[in-house]
């Protein structure tokens, strides 16, 4: 037959994220195109003495995974080429990790790497902590990024490379000196830090070969969770070649959207803005799609850089009255929006506090009115106003949460210190679903220690920890049903990037993008979901992981 299928899947559990047909018994591939799903005999019509046929059992079948917000070559890079830490280091681990790297290097090489957690750095904002790093790396310049990826920490030699002294503060960002002598302590909020990132840059940095290496290792480590498609949330030059490289190699198994910086505010990425919007369709490749546009609109609350309507928590340095600021006023925020819009892009932009969020708000509603339905997301929307969150449904903007960061733990005990109570309010997933709002889901890896879904999936439906890290449960009432959280997490995602027609769920036509679990993870006890194992991703109808 002409019409015979490549492939065959069959199983007792194939849940499609399709809400027409939400189960399946087989769905056939042809060309790397789901050709025909339903019952296994329609679907057994297609199979021609070449078909090869995949009965996965008791295993489940679930779409492939979508991510709507990672930094894939950042997390490939660490792994790779820099120094990884875990965010749980005490200070003293820490320098012990790092003089145990600068003994293999030479003496004027960098030390990059990352992650110290945001609780500590009140501990190594002073000289005597800034000394020890200095001692600890033996004169090495170093740089470490804490575990929102906003901020560094930074030693003597890499500020003195970056131009930072006491009489060179950076114009941006906050950078932290030393009550006592009044220098700079290493400790670099938001835009602060980028002088330190681009004096690594002027070094060598990586090169080309190096990021292709990189980006190819973070898809390699997405497709090991079952994840088949992904947003990365900020992207350079050399992450857009490197993605566009991989694919003309045959090599990117992933549906990957790129997001343009418009501004930066942490990565130090060079160019930015309209100079690179206009460079995006060069590195448009079949699976790699430059369609969206990236705008920091605030910074993270622990730092006070991010907006909120109500004031902070009061402190010595900022007062009582003191809400945080947005990058962007209306107007220049609008200007941005109808510039990518009339561009044919979509944007997402970063807001940790309800105050940003409410000015995403505002001013879609005039891209709205303009004429305009390019696709928003609020990335993060961790806060928002109760009146606001009909308003997502209303001005089609989707809601881009990360669970990863917000269950019980070190990030939530840090909102709590400069929120107060209304740490406890974030996250308020099941009032945006009721409202009707596009809600997807990314891991924001590596801020988060790992891109695994199935651990998003889990925070979803529980709001406690699946890790079982620390106790207790955030908001309990915001919990959304296990189903709901895989819609999140494929169709919902996928959507929400602008690749709704191409995949998130099993349907005729789409790419056949599936991954294969060891058995229905959403189905019975919730905590459980996490240890369910995958067994298999499959892009394009090809396998692309094989679990050990």
């Amino acid at each position: 037959m002409t019409d015979a299928a490549d492939l065959i899947v069959t199983g007792s559990v194939i849940r499609t994220a399709d809400r027409s047909q939400p189960f399946a018994e087989a769905f056939a591939v042809r060309d790397g195109r789901i050709s025909a799903v339903g019952a296994l005999s329609a679907v057994s019509a297609h199979r021609g003495p070449e078909t090869r046929m995949l009965d996965v059992g008791d295993a489940a079948v679930y779409p492939g995974f979508v991510d709507v917000h990672n930094h894939h070559a950042l997390a490939g890079r660490t792994e790779l080429f820099e120094l990884s830490l875990p965010p749980s280091l005490t200070l003293d681990e820490i320098l012990e990790k790092v003089a145990e790297k600068a003994a293999t290097l030479p003496e004027d090489a960098w030390i990059i790497g990352g992650v110290v957690a945001t609780t500590l750095l009140p501990t190594l904002a002073n000289t005597a902590s800034r000394l020890r790093l200095d001692e600890a790396a033996g004169g090495r310049p170093v740089v470490i990024v804490e575990d929102s990826r906003h901020n560094r920490w930074a030693n003597t030699r890499a500020l003195e490379l970056a131009g930072i002294t006491a009489d060179g503060i950076p114009s941006g960002g906050v950078t932290i000196l030393d009550p006592d002598d009044g220098t700079p302590t290493g400790v670099l909020l938001e835009a602060a830090g980028i002088p330190v990132q681009e004096a690594y840059d002027r070094s060598g940095g990586l090169t080309a070969e190096q990021h292709v290496a990189a980006s190819r290792r973070g898809v390699e480590l997405l497709n090991s969770f079952g994840i088949t498609t992904f947003q990365d949330a900020g992207v350079s030059t050399d992450i857009l070649s490197a993605l566009a490289t991989l694919d003309r190699d045959g090599d990117l198994n992933a549906w990957v959207v790129s997001s343009l910086l418009i501004n930066d505010e942490i990565f130090g990425f060079d160019p930015i803005g309209q100079a690179l919007v206009e460079r995006g369709e060069e590195f448009r490749t079949p699976h790699h799609r430059p369609d969206f546009v990236k705008i920091f609109l605030d910074g993270v609350p622990p730092a006070r850089t991010a907006s909120f309507l109500e004031p902070y928590v009061a402190d010595a340095a900022h007062g009582a009255h003191y809400h945080g600021e947005t990058t962007m006023t209306f107007d220049e925020l609008h200007g941005w929006l109808r510039t990518v819009a009339e561009r044919g892009l979509g944007a997402k932009v970063h807001c940790t506090g309800d105050g940003s969020a409410r000015l995403v708000l505002d001013v879609a509603e005039r891209i709205r009115a303009d004429g305009f339905a390019t696709p928003i997301q609020i990335a993060h929307g961790q806060f928002l106003a109760e009146a606001d969150i009909p308003r997502l449904h209303a001005l089609d903007v989707s809601a881009d949460i990360s669970p990863f960061i917000w269950f019980p733990g070190v990030i939530t005990q840090a909102l709590a210190e400069v929120l107060g109570d209304r740490a406890e309010h974030s996250q308020p997933n099941r009032a945006l679903l009721d409202a009707g709002a596009l809600v997807a889901g990314g891991s924001d890896w590596p801020v988060s220690e790992s891109p695994n879904t199935l651990e998003g999936l889990q925070g979803l439906v529980t709001r406690a920890d699946p890790l079982h890290r620390a106790p207790g449960v955030l908001w309990p009432e915001q919990a959304i049903t296990a189903e709901e959280a895989l819609e999140v997490f494929t169709i919902n995602a996928a959507t929400a990037m602008g690749l709704g027609d191409e995949t998130g769920s099993i349907a005729v036509g789409k790419s056949a993008d599936f991954v294969v679990l060891e058995r229905d993870a959403i189905a019975g006890d919730a905590e459980r979901i996490i240890d369910t194992r995958v067994l298999s991703t499959w892009f394009s109808g090809r396998e692309v992981f094989a679990a050990g």
